[in-house]
């Protein structure tokens, strides 16, 4: 007879009444919807494709340049319309309705010490790359790709690319030649922005012979960012201080970005998601699932080469801002991310099963000798979280600790399960399904002609578009 779980953290009424899921179910309440828990909320919102996928459209206030004739129009799969006709920008909705001298992105490397850039200084910087990029040709649909770390010049050189209307790709510095031509060749950059080098370790890692290499290989205008020796980009390449970005509206399934997989089975297979889809898919779980708020400082360690640096970005569409770190998580010790915690005063702290495990095997005690009060949720994925390890989490960390394990792919660059702030957490155990993920018809990819979509829009993008 198995052990019921044991529940290691509930929320109560007041945690749960402010948060972002129940204001949402106080607004559909209002129109007619009546959710009075989460599965009920849960089970409409994959019943009812249409009605949920526009009531998130509308309670987050999407701009659309052009409105959409419909909310879902061919409904096979593969080959599903979502809001056909309609006309939006991803970027416009991070950049719009914020204060200039509002923090946007705290961050920090091996390289630099922790500092702020504001919504102000990424505009600017956003628009000064933008200008360098319209310099050489780049347009609609062009793909400019980025060989860089997780720092704010990253977050700007995207914003500035899918301004444009072009497509958005990005490896890691520390993946070897051969991977990121795997990537990058099948989608012919107009424009390759590389690093000098990075440090990781406290090793200085010069990159110049690799990115001659990916150049030669994947073609496209080289563009050199000074990441090592601090110079940032070439001479020549940035536009004027007061460069306006452009924010272009595009068809709702206009490329935004490529994802590739791992390549276990062959080449990388390139995943091309859209402006729209990964807009509503993004306005929805970071703010009901994550639950950010204005107060809020969100951080993941991740590298420009997974999903999750997409998905960090991603949060910069909620009133939170977002903290980066680029190196070794290790170094000089694994005390380095609590460090990060304690000085950035981070409020929600996203890391690897992996790492949580390194951590309990050091051992490491986060809040010895540190003040994490501001620290009131932690989320975990990569890999499942062992039992121990979701004890450990309350342990070191305090009952109080809103700990989301989460499960997801990069072929919807979300979690299909994962956090719910008003669901409690039994060790071991995910939360719940994510709002539009139904388990019960996961087989997306095999769905035949006529069966309507299994999952949301943020998935439903013609590859062929990346390179039209």
């Amino acid at each position: 007879m198995s052990r019921k779980p044991r529940t290691l953290w509930e929320p109560d009424e007041r945690f749960t009444q402010r948060t972002r899921l129940r204001a949402y179910m106080r607004w559909l309440a209002q129109r007619g919807r009546q959710a009075a828990t989460y599965d009920e909320l849960w089970r409409w919102s994959v019943s009812d494709l249409e009605g949920f996928w526009s009531s998130i459209a509308e309670y987050f206030g999407v701009r659309f340049h052009e409105p959409p004739r419909a909310v879902l129009g061919r409904r096979s799969m593969p080959g599903a319309e979502w809001f056909p006709g309609a006309t939006l920008s991803y970027p416009e909705h991070i950049l719009r309705d914020r204060e200039d001298d509002a923090v946007a992105i705290r961050h920090a490397s091996e390289l630099r010490p922790l500092a702020a850039v504001t919504w102000g200084e990424l505009r600017t910087l956003a628009g000064r790359i933008q200008a360098g990029l319209r310099a050489l040709g780049v347009g609609r649909g062009d793909r400019v790709v980025a060989y860089m770390p997780n720092i704010p010049e990253t977050v700007a050189a995207f914003l500035a690319t899918s301004g444009l209307g072009a497509i958005w790709s990005s490896c890691s510095p520390d993946f070897g030649a051969r991977s990121v031509i795997d990537r990058f060749a099948q989608i012919e950059p107009k424009v390759l922005l590389a690093v000098d080098g990075y440090r990781y370790g406290g090793r200085d890692f010069d990159r110049g012979a690799v990115v001659a290499d990916i150049h030669a290989r994947v073609g496209g205008t080289l563009v050199r960012h000074g990441y090592l020796d601090g110079s940032g980009f070439e001479a020549g390449f940035l536009g004027p201080q007061d460069a306006e970005l452009e924010l272009a509206a595009v068809p709702f399934d206009h490329p935004l970005w490529v994802l590739y997989s791992s390549g276990t089975t062959g080449l990388p297979k390139a995943i091309v998601q859209g402006h729209g889809g990964i807009l509503l898919e993004q306005l929805k779980t970071q703010n009901l699932h994550l639950d950010m708020h204005a107060a809020d400082r969100a951080f993941w360690f991740t590298t420009t080469g997974w999903m999750m640096w997409n998905f960090l970005v991603g949060v910069l569409l909620t009133p939170a801002s977002i903290v980066l770190y680029d190196g070794n998580p290790a170094t000089p010790s694994l005390h380095r991310l609590w460090e990060l915690a304690e000085q950035a005063a981070i409020t929600c702290f996203g890391t690897s099963a992996a790492f949580v495990a390194a951590c309990m095997k050091a051992p490491i005690h986060p809040a010895e000798g540190r003040d994490l009060t501001t620290l009131h949720s932690v989320g975990v994925t990569g890999s499942p979280l062992s039992p121990e390890g979701f004890r450990w989490i309350y342990d070191e960390l305090g009952p109080d600790t809103w700990l989301f394990s989460t499960s997801g792919g990069t072929d919807v660059c979300t979690a299909f399960v994962g956090g719910v702030p008003l669901l409690p957490v039994h060790e071991g155990e995910l939360q719940a399904r994510s709002l539009g993920a139904d388990e019960r018809r996961a087989d997306v990819g095999s769905a035949a002609g006529g069966e309507q979509p299994r999952v949301g829009p943020e998935l439903v993008v013609d590859p062929a578009k990346a390179l039209r």
